[in-house]
């Protein structure tokens, strides 16, 4: 008999009412009498579903749904129409034994006390839980430790810097070890050397603990590290869910091809711009954007008439093809 999904969303949809305000006194005026209201959809028909263990990127620019998705499904908000079940719970019914076992972690709000240093703030929240105190702060040391903030415990919360704030907002969110975990930008304006502890902190733990997790995030660095599904969002209607290896498939109709030839060698832009787009091109360097179906013969034909001392083939970089997607869905 298989295992039912861990989040399985059908239909989901949140519309919200807006009043539609005429400019200057006269529109205000008018207003008390008769109010034009606009529905604006922030889900749309929303539906998948997420297997125990999974690690889904969910993608979309902003205001495209994806934070009001994960609201709905941590029970924060009400769904206009639709349905959703996670870990066999309808979350907006917020019963207490699906509280226990699910975190939502919004990188731009803050959950820790701000005047109080980030220990006691967790033993808050252990007490919140029901946690034993000696199981609730080995789970603190151990998570500190993986999170290299454990010498910044006994720091007040508003002294400390984004990325080790950021990382005990993340020790809270699994301080009751959660099954399900919704993370909404979680590496948001930190440094490259704190996203990368984070991510690897995230990927050890989904493969340890099978947590469930849905992540949004604009750095695609997350994605590619951390998921091999991704949910494409926008305007409230998801357009793509799959293999992220499946966007390049589908979409990326490119490749980059970089070819490095000796310094005093003249390459006239004009006779390599038949293969491809000449993204760049210096001393020594040409790089050149070639449709897929023409790399071989561009390769061929740069091999056969240029001394290339080394040339590279690679995919277009994701967050080019996530952002053409994105303008394209747009128009």
């Amino acid at each position: 008999m298989s295992q039912a999904p861990v989040i399985e969303v059908n239909s989901l949809t949140k519309t919200y009412r807006t009043y539609k305000k005429k400019p200057g006194l006269s529109g205000a005026l008018r207003g008390l009498f008769h109010r034009e209201y606009e529905e604006l959809s922030a889900a749309k028909d929303v539906s998948f579903k997420v297997e125990e263990g999974e690690f889904v990127g969910f993608l979309g620019p902003n205001g495209a749904g994806k934070t009001t998705t994960l609201k709905m499904l941590a029970g924060l908000l009400y769904p206009t129409t639709g349905t959703a079940r996670v870990l066999g719970y309808t979350p907006w019914q917020r019963k207490d034994g699906y509280r226990r076992q699910f975190s939502l972690l919004l990188g731009q709000k803050n959950q820790l006390w701000w005047d109080l240093p980030a220990r006691e703030s967790l033993d808050l929240n252990g007490k919140i839980y029901g946690l034993e105190p000696v199981a609730m702060q080995k789970r603190v040391d151990e998570l500190s430790e993986l999170l290299l903030v454990r010498d910044k415990l006994n720091v007040m919360v508003r002294e400390l810097s984004l990325g080790e704030r950021m990382k005990m907002e993340l020790i809270a969110a699994l301080l009751h070890d959660p099954k399900v975990l919704f993370l909404d930008e979680p590496t948001i304006g930190l440094d490259v050397v704190s996203q990368k502890i984070v991510r690897d902190f995230l990927k050890a733990h989904n493969h340890k603990r099978r947590t469930t997790i849905l992540l949004t995030s604009h750095y695609m660095a997350d994605i590619q590290e951390l998921c091999q599904r991704v949910i494409i969002i926008d305007k409230g209607t998801i357009f793509f869910d799959g293999k992220l290896a499946e966007v390049l498939d589908r979409f990326a109709d490119s490749k980059m091809v970089t070819i490095h030839t000796p310094p005093e060698t003249v390459v006239d832009p004009a006779w390599v711009s038949p293969f491809g787009e000449v993204i760049e091109q210096s001393s020594g360097v040409i790089k050149i954007k070639v449709p897929r179906d023409k790399v071989s013969a561009a390769c061929k034909a740069l091999l056969d008439n240029l001394p290339v001392s080394d040339i590279d083939i690679q995919e277009v970089p994701i967050e080019d093809i996530i952002r053409r997607l994105f303008s394209e869905s747009r128009t």
